[in-house]
């Protein structure tokens, strides 16, 4: 935003009487933890809109919460930029809806269930490297357990996720019962299964997420979209009602949740 506006570095940090490392660490995302007062003193120098302020705001409360693990060094290599500011979203979020076509949603994945994954996802990729996206995979998980405001989440996820055998009979009993065990241990947990019998829905698409966010964070809810190539983030009120109208009709072609969670224990002894 300041190379928009045609501001030098030194120029903003004479104006907000600025040290030139603060607004160094700011612009290279080096701060521990990001004051609220000096994001919107930078907004409102750089003319940011208001959902432009709203966003970072919302970064910068993470921080001052200690949520914001995902920036530590170990982490970082192994985030994509898009990822990365998924997390800060999902860190702050109320509720999500998540629609999995293929794999178990990723905040009830197992740690055997995730490295299996990545290792066939990215064969390319060290040990280390692998052994660092799946730590980043269990620590988001920390949002379903934390004691202030536990994230609440609805997932639904298509049959074939609990058929399709990734790994070995043994690894997708427990990552079935870790989603069962979950469900029934966490009121803020809440699961789904579209079965095959229901026929053509509206989440045949792709896999999606729609995240919600408190009334005092000031941020629009979002539709999180992801590829094997990449990720993005939408805004747009169209979009989100698009997907919050498909999740609200996967709710109702689903079986309830004790049913559904019926039919995953089915599938535990069928592996």
């Amino acid at each position: 935003m300041r190379l928009a506006t045609g501001l030098k570095a030194s120029q903003v940090v004479r104006r907000l009487l600025w040290s030139p490392s603060k607004l160094t660490r700011l612009e290279t995302g080096e701060n521990t933890t990001v004051e609220q007062t000096d994001v919107m003193a930078l907004c409102e120098m750089y003319g940011a809109d208001e959902e432009t302020r709203a966003h970072l705001m919302g970064y910068a409360s993470v921080t001052k919460t200690r949520k914001d693990w995902w920036q530590s060094p170990e982490y970082r290599p192994v985030i994509r930029p898009v990822f990365k500011a998924f997390l800060g979203l999902e860190a702050t979020a109320s509720s999500l809806h998540n629609y999995e076509a293929e794999f178990v949603p990723g905040l009830l994945q197992t740690e055997a269930y995730v490295r299996v994954i990545h290792e066939h996802a990215h064969q390319g990729k060290s040990r280390e490297d692998v052994d660092r996206l799946v730590a980043v995979r269990m620590a988001r998980q920390e949002v379903l357990r934390r004691r202030a405001s536990p994230l609440r989440l609805t997932a639904i996820v298509n049959e074939a996720v609990l058929r399709r055998r990734v790994g070995d009979g043994e690894l997708m009993r427990d990552q079935l019962t870790c989603i069962v065990e979950t469900a029934e241990a966490l009121p803020n947990v809440r699961v789904q299964v579209v079965p095959f019998a229901a026929g053509h829905h509206p989440g045949m698409n792709g896999r999606f997420e729609v995240l919600r966010f408190p009334e005092g964070a000031a941020l629009k809810s979002i539709v999180y979209l992801e590829n094997l190539a990449d990720g993005w983030v939408s805004r747009r009120e169209p979009d989100v009602e698009r997907y919050d109208e498909a999740f609200t009709e996967l709710q109702a072609l689903a079986p309830g949740p004790r049913d559904s969670l019926n039919m995953i224990k089915r599938a535990i002894k069928e592996h």
